[in-house]
């Protein structure tokens, strides 16, 4: 692990909590492996078996799901210090639930999931904490789940686009923000195509409710977004 890794790990929400000397010590319980990726390889394929989670150290990768007709959906874009196969750690179906891809050069570690369910065999005392950490990180994911579902019952493009700013608008406590993710990656999180997206968010500039320039975007008449959203 090159020394970027070893800055990035601790800040790591498994190991909210914890020192980083802790961290350090940590790694030799739990055996994880690191591995290398190039842009668009595979990291991880739906469907096949699980044994690790992975933490993104170096680079971008998403995380994609397929329909059985071919048609991929944006489940989330993994950033450095970020996790992905964490929601399968806990279930008997032990098989990766998405696709994981590379967006740029990559460098992952890998943590068994023996590692983090089972009784740890030196009985340290960070693997409770661990457990924990692991648990709201689930929740958490569990309710960003949740939150795709309700844009996808959402049958507009602008009632998505308006939900979408109001609730970065409630986040930031601003009516400028910048948004958390490129514009094609939220294209394929609201599952809409790209072109479609930018053509109605330039009516909606051009209609005086937002203003835009590349991921900044300014809410200029809430009360009509409002009424969009709805």
């Amino acid at each position: 692990m090159d020394r970027e890794g070893k800055r990035l790990l601790p800040a790591c929400p498994l190991f909210d909590g914890l020192e980083p000397a802790v961290v350090k010590e940590m790694l030799v319980c739990l055996e994880p492996r690191m591995n290398q990726y190039k842009k668009s390889d595979t990291i991880a394929f739906a469907g096949e078996a699980f044994d690790s989670i992975g933490i993104l150290l170096k680079g971008e990768a998403r995380v994609i799901k397929e329909t059985a007709a071919g048609h991929r959906s944006m489940m989330a874009v993994v950033r450095p210090g970020g996790l992905f196969g964490e929601i399968v750690v806990f279930s008997s179906n032990a098989v990766w639930p998405a696709t994981v891809i590379a967006q740029e050069e990559c460098q992952v570690l890998f943590i068994p999931r023996r590692k983090l369910v089972e009784q740890c065999e030196r009985s340290c005392a960070w693997h409770r904490v661990l457990i924990q950490n692991m648990l709201r990180i689930i929740s958490e994911k569990a309710m960003m789940l949740n939150k795709k579902v309700e844009y996808l019952s959402i049958k507009s493009m602008r009632g998505k686009l308006s939900t979408f700013f109001l609730e970065q608008h409630k986040k930031s406590g601003a009516a400028t923000f910048r948004l958390p993710m490129k514009r094609n990656e939220l294209a394929d999180f609201l599952n809409v195509s790209r072109p479609s997206m930018s053509r109605e968010m330039a009516r909606m500039r051009d209609e005086g409710l937002i203003d835009f320039h590349l991921e900044t975007v300014r809410i200029i008449d809430v009360e009509r977004l409002m009424e969009t959203a709805e």
